[in-house]
């Protein structure tokens, strides 16, 4: 009997439709699908707070239980509950869902960012973040295992995520009730009450004067002008204390200049690291609470207890310092300032790039002309961004008026320089009173090598016989220009380090544009402060037909670093500190021009060199070499080993 192929397939059908049932009904049949290096990465690593879509391993906790992200985002609620609830699942894997499902919530309640103003976060947004913190921490300390136990794991890394950025939300809530508080005159250390939340806070470590102005979350800025950002993976939320900033000595009416403010004062940012605590000591009592302590710490400690176990603490090191120079005005200020206009300033600031540490050994950086301590501001963050030498050196900059004569200058920063330490350190005993490192850029390293010379007479009798004083005017002049022209080198400094700095002077100040600009500079008599007069004395009055002159006859500082300036000829002269140790790095703008007959375009070769320099690198670069790398590798070069010499410290493994 011939069977045709339409008589087989009636045949067959049943057939196949026994086997679909049955592979339907629980024959599982598993296929292989190949997984990308982009998805595996994503698979592994991404979550809601970074791709908007929950883990993998949240998923995979949800499909435990039967349910899927489908079904939590139309019900969190009831999502939740069930997670909470359901034994199927292990203490860590609810835990941790359970931590990424409420940050899931709490990201939907947070209102967007506009500008830089401040997040005012709505209650329940905030309730949101508490337990998102809440079950991030339970996860990490209560789920059977230590964060050390799973040091390697990428939830590890993900939940702590998530209780960090949770701290952070809580911390600015926390902040703005203080703020507010502070400014009604209220007691500002009574807990801040958020409908059945209770948020205590604990800063005492940090010792802040008074609150702070703003908090400022470092994962929300990043720095134009910075190459890099220095930080340390761990627990805590990264943010900056903006204090409000140091009142300086402007250059206003000299009947306005009685205030009496302070020559120093520390960077008015700080870098903070935010811990929430929860109270109870179990898991069962964690839960049940609303009582929590927001503890804040310096990132200066590289670790903490929690729960009894020590922790990796969050650190930024970048964060501060950049926010400070972004908000500082100087860049502006320091123009005004060598030109005599507006409001710049009229006497030496020193700014403490951390508080005070009377262990740590002092390095201190001057800018140069028309500049601030913004010049610093790659080479400041990789000696603060460094380890060893965080550990070892403190930074200090000086922000001062670069108009002035170089010898005012001198005297004037020498005076900040020495009311600061002695404030400090009023017996001078203090590890940071000794080894001290001085790095000078341009005339900033002039005025460095000066602060570490010896005068002698020969800069008072240069200045005696160039303005033929004598008799009631030679007295005048001395009793007030003697301490500014007769100095001894400053003490305890082991250690300079000069970047093309023009310490013959530099023909660039002689020639027509430098002529042109010595001309703008104005000398306002509020930056000659108490010395006008004696500046005034040197004016020869038969030089004016007997007139008054209306401005005092002094060399500004463009005028101070000509090459044929007689104050620069005399001190290029003057012998440094014996036993002084220091370096030069130089600049050049051609690389194939011969290095003794090369410039900066500024300051030539010829110049900036030092006989006696224990080491000179030659760098090809402008005027501004201090922010190259080779420059900023040069000095952490010298600065490993002076760590090496002075204290044994191998700072290079």
């Amino acid at each position: 009997m011939t069977h045709t192929p339409q008589t087989w397939i009636r045949r067959l059908l049943p057939v196949v439709a026994v086997l679909a049932l049955l592979l339907s009904s629980g024959c599982a049949m598993v296929k292989m699908k190949a997984v990308s290096n982009t998805d595996y990465v994503m698979l592994k690593r991404g979550d809601i707070l970074s791709t908007g879509k929950l883990s993998a391993l949240s998923q995979e906790s949800l499909s435990v239980i039967g349910l899927t992200e489908s079904d939590c985002s139309k019900d969190l609620i009831t999502c939740r509950q069930t997670v909470a609830t359901n034994d199927g699942l292990q203490s860590e894997q609810r835990l941790s869902t359970l931590a990424e499902l409420w940050m899931q919530e709490a990201l939907a309640l947070t209102p967007k960012a506009k500008g830089n103003e401040p997040i005012e976060l709505p209650p329940a947004a905030l309730d949101a973040w508490l337990e998102t913190a809440r079950y991030s921490y339970l996860y990490l300390f209560f789920s059977g295992r230590s964060p050390a136990e799973r040091a390697l794991e990428d939830r590890l890394t993900q939940v702590r995520d998530y209780y960090n950025y949770a701290t952070e939300q809580a911390a600015s809530v926390v902040f703005q009730r203080t703020r507010a508080r502070a400014l009604e005159g209220e007691d500002i250390n009574l807990p801040v009450r958020v409908d059945e939340w209770t948020i205590s806070a604990k800063f005492d470590q940090l010792k802040l004067e008074g609150v702070p102005r703003q908090l400022v979350a470092a994962s929300s800025v990043s720095f134009a002008g910075l190459r890099s950002s220095y930080r340390r993976d761990g627990f805590g939320a990264e943010l900056v204390a903006m204090m409000e900033a140091p009142a300086l000595a402007q250059a206003i009416e000299v009947e306005e200049r009685k205030q009496d403010l302070p020559v120093y004062s520390e960077m008015p940012a700080v870098n903070v690291t935010a811990v929430l605590n929860f109270s109870g000591n179990t898991l069962e009592e964690i839960l049940a609470t609303r009582q929590v302590q927001l503890e804040a710490y310096s990132p200066d400690l590289s670790s903490i207890q929690m729960r009894g176990q020590e922790v990796p603490l969050a650190a930024n090191f970048t964060a501060a310092y950049g926010l400070w120079l972004a908000q500082s005005g100087f860049a502006t200020e320091s123009l005004r300032t060598l030109f005599g206009r507006g409001e710049g300033i009229r006497e030496p600031h020193i700014y403490l790039m951390q508080p005070y540490d009377p262990n740590k050994r002092i390095i201190f950086m001057l800018h140069g002309l028309a500049s601030s301590p913004e010049a610093w501001v790659n080479l400041a963050n990789e000696i603060m961004g460094d380890e060893e030498m965080r550990e070892h050196y403190q930074v200090w900059s000086v922000y001062y008026p670069t108009n002035a004569p170089i010898a005012l200058n001198r005297y004037t920063i020498s005076k900040a320089f020495n009311s600061t330490l002695h404030h400090f350190d009023p017996k001078g005993t203090a590890p940071a009173s000794h080894d001290m490192v001085f790095i000078g850029h341009s005339m900033g390293g002039v005025i460095a090598r000066l602060m570490l010379s010896d005068s002698g007479d020969v800069l008072w009798e240069n200045t005696r016989q160039r303005y033929n004083l004598q008799g009631e005017r030679l007295a005048r002049v001395e009793a007030k220009l003697g301490p500014v022209l007769h100095f001894t080198p400053q003490p305890n400094v082991e250690r300079a380090i000069f970047l093309a700095s023009p310490h013959k002077g530099t023909d660039a100040a002689g020639n027509r544009l430098g002529r042109l600009i010595g001309r703008l500079v104005r000398l306002p008599l509020t930056i000659l402060g108490a010395f006008g007069d004696a500046f005034m004395a040197l004016q020869d009055p038969g030089e004016t037909d007997g007139k008054k002159p209306k401005e005092p006859v002094i060399t500004n500082s463009i005028e101070n670093l000509k090459a044929s300036d007689p104050f620069i000829e005399a001190s290029s002269a003057l012998p440094i500190q014996p036993g002084l140790k220091y370096h030069s790095i130089i600049a050049k703008r051609k690389a194939e021009v011969p290095t003794a007959q090369s410039d900066d375009g500024l300051v030539p070769y010829w110049s900036a060199h030092l006989d006696g320099a224990l080491s000179e690198k030659v760098i090809v670069s402008g005027h501004s070499v201090q922010e190259t790398p080779e420059a900023v590798l040069e000095v952490r070069r010298i600065l490993r080993q002076d760590l090496l010499e002075v204290e044994g410290v191998d700072a290079a493994h």
